[in-house]
């Protein structure tokens, strides 16, 4: 019998999908978590666990997996939990691995990556900082969620280190200059995976968004504000944010998610028809971000947030993506954007955290922070509570490297 404690994030309820390895087989192939245990999924599908073979468990990406479509999804969930659920049972022995034996790979071939700015008190906070209150949210960001297209290539795993990058930096009466950048930030959001694609020219309804999601991870994304803030305009970020985005490695499904929704802020305006949602179209999902220096003996939390904050949801945000006909594909990663909330201690970047670098943190040992330094370690950790359970995301680190010549 698997132990599962209460504040597990990886209960019965949950049964996320990655992609793992071991030393003593290191082919990379998908795997489920409960508690500290590392489910083989190619075991089980070998031993006709499921009924017959997919196949596809056997695979280095989710990818084919998530191409089977919800049906698939479903059973597949359903009938782990039925078996796992029992008090004897039927699992081989040799699909069971510690999760300290388990090397974690990134869980999805990752075709195209899009980041979206849905969250109206950051969008709000960073208005004012750099345009004033009376212009902080710009005359579109009510109306749609905001986004831009990002670099699937760099998109890593958990754990992977970040080098600090180089770019061109404004300074104040002179020409730019070439450099590290000074004001590297980590940005609290959450990615979801496009589990069913669409046409080329051929919309994803509203109401049918769901179905074309697969799943959430936890994810950062690295932000250079000094890069960003002289090249931004007027086509938006593009060096500052291509560098590195992080996610966790754990797949939580949406239908493991589904108990957990919640309505969204109300909007106002009203959107446009093919915008507006009249169901629960956010998630109650408690998010935290710790930071622990290369001098700290342990990590600091220094931001509590909650998914429930975004204005626009993920429904919303993957069908503004398709309305003017651009086919999403299995694979597809989009983000959140960052997720800040209504208090100070909420905000999701440093950028808010610290007002620009005006009101540093202070750390236990009476170091400051404006923005990150080498050898700084971010992690953001993620999850829904349940009545005696939880569906959690693990967590998403990296650790801060200097810049390279």
């Amino acid at each position: 019998m698997i132990e599962v404690s209460q504040n597990s994030d990886f209960s019965l309820q949950n049964l996320p999908y990655g992609v793992f390895s071991t030393k003593h087989d290191p082919r990379p192939r998908i795997g489920t978590r409960l508690g500290d245990t590392v489910i083989d999924l190619a075991v089980l599908d070998e031993a006709m666990f499921f009924g017959k073979r997919y196949n596809f468990f056997a695979n280095a990406t989710l990818n084919q997996f998530m191409e089977a479509g919800r049906s698939v999804w479903t059973e597949i969930r359903q009938r782990l939990i039925d078996e796992l659920s029992k008090t004897n049972y039927q699992i081989k022995r040799e699909a069971l691995i510690s999760i300290q034996d388990a090397q974690m790979h990134l869980p999805v071939a990752i075709g195209d990556y899009t980041d979206f700015y849905a969250s109206r008190e950051h969008a709000t906070n960073v208005g004012i900082m750099f345009r004033g209150k009376e212009n902080a949210l710009m005359p579109n960001w009510l109306h749609l969620p905001v986004g831009y297209h990002g670099r699937a290539s760099s998109v890593v795993i958990s754990g992977t280190e970040v080098v600090r990058p180089r770019g061109q930096v404004a300074r104040k009466d002179a020409p730019p200059e070439f450099s590290a950048s000074r004001q590297l930030d980590f940005e609290l959001e959450v990615g979801f995976f496009v589990g069913k694609g669409n046409n080329l020219s051929e919309p994803i309804a509203i109401e049918n968004a769901r179905e074309h999601i697969f799943g959430m991870v936890l994810l950062n994304d690295w932000s250079a504000r000094d890069i960003q803030a002289w090249e931004y305009q007027p086509l938006g970020p593009f060096l500052a944010k291509n560098f590195a985005t992080s996610i966790s490695p754990w797949v939580v499904t949406m239908d493991a998610l589904e108990p957990f929704r919640v309505f969204g802020p109300k909007q106002d305006p009203t959107p446009l028809p093919y915008l507006k949602v009249d169901s629960a179209n956010g998630y109650d999902l408690t998010l935290e971000v710790t930071l622990q220096s290369a001098a700290l003996e342990s990590p600091q939390t220094i931001s509590r947030s909650n998914m429930k904050y975004l204005y626009w949801g993920i429904d919303q945000q993957l069908t503004h993506h398709t309305i003017t006909g651009c086919n999403l594909r299995v694979g597809d990663l989009c983000g959140t954007g960052t997720i800040s909330g209504p208090t100070e201690d909420s905000c999701g970047s440093l950028l808010e955290l610290t007002w620009r670098g005006e009101r540093p943190i202070q750390l236990p040992n009476h170091e400051t922070r404006k923005f990150l330094e080498d050898g700084d370690v971010v992690t953001i950790k993620g999850y829904c509570q349940g009545d005696g359970y939880r569906v959690g995301f693990g967590e998403v680190s990296g650790k801060i490297l200097p810049a390279r010549n």
